[in-house]
């Protein structure tokens, strides 16, 4: 629950006891914008703020799932110059998601990380109980595919945001949302599955 803004003084609060941490996001949205209606701190912004204050380790930054409208011919530049990887929802599309977590893996290697999923991430198919809607997302196979690719890793924190109930008469999204959020308690360090 909560929109992407809740993201922030979590990462502060991580940052403190941790020091710049990597960040698997998952997301339609790169949520880097830097204001909205004159204000600095929105759900779009919460990433560009953390690279401001030094929250993130920009090495160990992969966002996937990025995809919808954009206002600018070059929309993920700014991630790319702090050194964040993007990975498109197209370069997703019918595929499994197992061999972009192995690098990921790499990536991340034994140092903190953090999970910070945003339900829009996945399609509107699955997830439309969110408050900004992008078609042609992810599947729960492949949301599953990267929270238990994270299983190892050195994950100090996660949420899942943007669910919206009230915009889901089915309760498909929040069923989902649940779903996720139990499958990052599976992968926390120290926690024994089957």
């Amino acid at each position: 629950g909560g929109d992407h803004t809740i993201t922030y003084p979590i990462l502060q609060a991580v940052a403190e006891k941790h020091g710049p941490v990597g960040l698997v996001h998952v997301d339609a949205h790169t949520d880097t914008g830097d204001r909205a209606l004159g204000e600095k701190i929105y759900h779009g912004t919460p990433f560009r703020r953390c690279v401001e204050e030094g929250l993130l380790d920009c090495s160990r930054v992969v966002q996937i799932g990025i995809r919808g409208s954009c206002y600018d011919p070059d929309p993920y530049k700014y991630c790319r110059d702090q050194g964040f990887r993007v990975v498109l929802a197209e370069e997703c599309w019918g595929k499994s998601l197992v061999p972009l977590m192995g690098e990921v893996r790499k990536q991340m290697g034994d140092k903190p990380m953090y999970i910070s999923f945003d339900i829009d991430g996945l399609d509107p198919a699955y997830a439309p109980g969110t408050g900004t809607p992008e078609i042609a997302g992810l599947t729960p196979a492949q949301a599953l595919e990267i929270i238990r690719g994270c299983k190892g890793l050195n994950i100090v924190g996660c949420d899942l945001v943007e669910v919206a109930p009230m915009y889901d008469v089915s309760g498909n999204t929040a069923l989902l949302g649940a779903n996720l959020l139990f499958e990052m308690l599976c992968v926390l360090p120290g926690v024994k599955t089957m």
